[in-house]
Order: structure tokens, then sequence, then C-alpha cells
């Protein structure tokens, strides 16, 4: 991976975070970039529990791809470590370049090194692109996942 640094996330990164996470399809109508208050309260949790990494690409100095990893323990598969993606953006001038295959094996190659069973995550349906893009880094569609919006 030329030219980028896979960091954890700073606090004074959030706001490119949150720009990321708007300029997508869906992202664009539940994100709100001109508001980092609900962010920057998230971000002190995130930052806060071990088992959360909120990770970004930075060239330079600057996020130009971020992901967030859970380590999730549990009584399933024998008490297995899952390790969950989500919320996995690249930043539009940096789309296709590879940073989001980079970023994706950091995550699993960190999920592996702490002892996790598998990696699993989620994308809404309509993400066509995203789905071919996790198929070709291994991943299967085995499961149908459900939301209950509160």
């Amino acid at each position: 991976m030329t030219g980028y640094t896979i960091r954890k996330a700073r606090r004074d990164d959030v706001g490119a975070i949150v720009r990321m996470l708007a300029d997508d399809q869906l992202g664009a109508t539940r994100d709100d970039p001109d508001d980092l208050q609900p962010y920057l309260r998230a971000f002190d949790e995130i930052d806060a529990d071990a088992n959360q990494l909120l990770m970004v690409a930075a060239s330079g100095d600057e996020p130009v791809g971020t992901l967030q990893l859970t380590i999730i323990p549990g009584l399933a598969r024998r008490g297995a470590l899952r390790g969950q993606i989500e919320a996995v953006r690249i930043h539009a001038d940096h789309r296709g370049s590879g940073l989001g295959a980079d970023l994706m094996h950091w995550a699993i190659d960190e999920s592996r090194r702490r002892g996790c069973a598998l990696v699993q995550l989620t994308s809404d349906v309509s993400r066509k692109a995203a789905h071919r893009f996790y198929e070709r880094l291994g991943f299967e569609p085995t499961h149908t996942g459900f939301k209950l919006k509160l």
C-alpha cells in the first residue's frame, strides 16, 4: 500500500470520516457533516472501548479511507471471537486504487491477530458493487440480515 498509512482514528479525523460517510448513496440521506457533535460523542465512546477500532487510511495526515472493526466475544462456536467490519468508506478521489482492499486486509489480519474465528460484515442490499468487492476478497453471502429501526 504505497503512500498510505493505516492508523487508529483521532478525534480530529472525525470531520473527514463523516464527510466520507455522507459522500455515499445511502449516507447522503442519514449523515450530516455540518453537525459533528453526535459523531464526536460516538467517537469518544468508540475510542474508550478496547474492542472497537475506528481506523483510517491516511494520505499524509488526511484520512482518505475508513472502517470500524469491532471484536465481539460470544458463546457460539465454542466461545469464538468474531471480527465485525462496518462503515467501510473510501474517499471518491481514491476509489479504484486498491486502498479499500488494503484496508479490508488490515481488518482481516487484525481480527486473526486478536484470535477471531471469523470476520463478518453487513452490506445494504442496494450496494451491488460493494458486494462484488467483498466477494473478490473471499467473503461469502451466507446469511440474511434483519434490522429493526428504533
